[in-house]
C-alpha cells in the first residue's frame, strides 16, 4: 500500500498544525489507516484505489467496513502521518454501505457483490464453509423450496454432522427424497456445480447477509438483565401499557438470578467454586428458599454454616448491593454456560436432562 504514503499528483500538500493533543494511533493497524484515509478523501481517492490491487482492497474494504466511528482527531492524525490533506473534517463512520458506495466508484458490479458478500460473512474461505457456519434452520428454510437434486448436491458438500441438523429440519417426505437422491448421486458435473455455487451466492447469503439482524427482543432481554431489580420492574410496568406481548417476550428471553435453580446438581457446584464468596453471600440474602435450599444442598455441612454465619453477620444489606451480586453471579454462569462447563436451560425440550 505504498500509494497510500504518496500526496495526490498535482496537488501541493501543506504541512498541518500539529494537533493540541497527541493521539495515539498505535491500536490502529495498516488497513484501518489506509481506510480513514480513502474515506476523508471520498471521491478524490479513486486514483488511489486504482492502484491498489485486490487483495489489498479486500483487506482494507474488511477494515473500513468494521471501523464505527472514528473522531475527528484521529482522522487527522491518520492523515498527518500518510501526508495527506484532509478534504472534510468531522468524525467518520465506516460500515457496510459506506464501503459498497466507496466500491462502486472503482469496481465492477458483480466483483462488488462477491466481495460485499465475504464482508458479511458468514465467515468461510468458499461458498460451501460459509453453508457450514449457517443455522441449520435457516439453511433448511431456504433449502425446502429448492428441488431434491440441488439439496442433495449441497448436503453432500457440506460437513456431516450439518447435513444431518439440516436433514432433521426439513419434512419429512422431502429429507427422505433428498436421502435416495444422495445415494444414487453421480459425480457433479462442474458447471452444474458452479451454477449452484453461483445461485447460493447470489440469492442466498446475500439475502442472508441483508436480512440477517439480530432479534430486537433478545438484545433488550439483555439490557434487562443488567437493570437493577427497581428499574427492570419500573421499565417492564411501563412496556405492558403498551405492549403486553412484547413485556411477555423479554420476561421470557430473561435470564435471571432465580434461573439459577434450573442448575443441576453438577452445575451448581462448579458456578460455587467459581463466584466469589462474598458475592454469593450477598446474592443469597436475596434470594428464594427454594434456591438457598438448592445452594445449601450443594456444599459440605461446613461450608453451608459458615456461609450461613456470613450471612447473618451482615445484618440489613442494600437491595442495590444485593441486585449487583446477583448481577455478577448469573454473568459468571452465563461465562461458564459459554465454555461449556456448565448448563443454563432456557426451558427448550432439547435442554432436558436425562439421567
Amino acid at each position: 500500500m505504498n500509494a497510500l504514503t504518496k500526496p495526490t499528483a498535482g496537488k501541493d500538500v501543506a504541512p498541518a498544525e500539529p494537533p493540541a493533543a497527541k493521539v495515539d494511533l498505535s491500536r490502529y493497524t495498516g488497513a484501518q489507516k489506509a481506510a480513514i484515509v480513502l474515506m476523508s478523501l471520498g471521491d478524490d481517492a479513486k486514483k488511489l484505489w486504482g492502484v491498489l490491487e485486490e487483495e489489498e482492497i479486500k483487506e482494507v474494504s474488511q477494515a473500513m467496513s468494521s471501523l464505527g466511528v472514528v473522531s475527528a482527531a484521529v482522522v487527522e492524525g491518520v492523515v498527518q502521518e500518510f501526508v495527506q490533506k484532509l478534504s472534510g473534517s468531522g468524525s467518520l463512520m465506516g460500515s457496510l454501505e459506506q464501503t459498497q458506495r466507496m466500491l462502486a466508484n472503482v469496481l465492477p458490479a458483480d466483483k462488488i457483490d462477491n466481495l460485499m458478500e465475504e464482508i458479511r460473512g458468514p465467515a468461510g474461505r468458499n461458498i460451501w464453509d460459509k453453508l457450514a457456519n449457517v443455522n441449520e434452520t435457516v439453511l433448511a428454510s431456504y433449502l425446502k423450496n429448492e428441488y431434491p437434486q440441488t439439496v442433495a448436491v449441497v448436503l453432500a458438500k457440506v460437513r456431516p454432522e450439518h447435513a444431518a441438523k439440516v436433514l432433521a429440519e426439513l419434512p419429512d417426505d422431502f429429507a427422505a427424497d433428498c436421502i435416495v437422491r444422495m445415494l444414487s448421486m453421480e459425480p457433479v458435473q462442474r458447471d452444474i456445480l458452479e451454477k449452484i455455487e453461483t445461485t447460493l451466492r447470489t440469492e442466498f447469503m446475500s439475502n442472508l447477509a441483508r436480512t440477517s439482524k439480530r432479534d430486537s427482543h433478545e438484545l433488550m432481554a439483555e439490557i434487562f438483565n443488567n437493570f437493577d431489580r427497581q428499574t427492570e420492574s419500573r421499565f417492564i410496568g411501563a412496556l405492558e401499557d403498551k405492549s403486553r406481548d412484547s413485556a411477555d417476550r423479554i420476561r421470557a428471553l430473561m435470564f435471571v438470578f432465580e434461573d439459577l435453580g434450573k442448575l443441576d446438581s453438577g452445575g451448581v457446584q462448579t458456578l460455587l467454586r467459581a463466584v466469589d464468596k462474598s458475592d454469593l453471600a450477598l446474592a443469597l440474602k436475596g434470594a428464594s428458599d427454594s434456591l438457598r435450599d438448592l445452594f445449601f444442598s450443594n456444599m459440605s455441612e461446613r461450608g453451608g454454616k459458615l456461609l450461613k454465619e456470613d450471612m447473618a453477620g451482615m445484618g440489613p444489606v442494600r437491595l442495590k448491593d444485593v441486585d449487583a451480586a446477583q448481577t455478577r453471579m448469573v454473568a459468571t454462569a452465563k461465562e461458564l454456560s459459554a465454555k461449556g462447563e456448565i448448563v443454563l436451560s432456557d426451558g427448550k425440550s432439547e435442554d432436558e436432562l436425562i439421567y
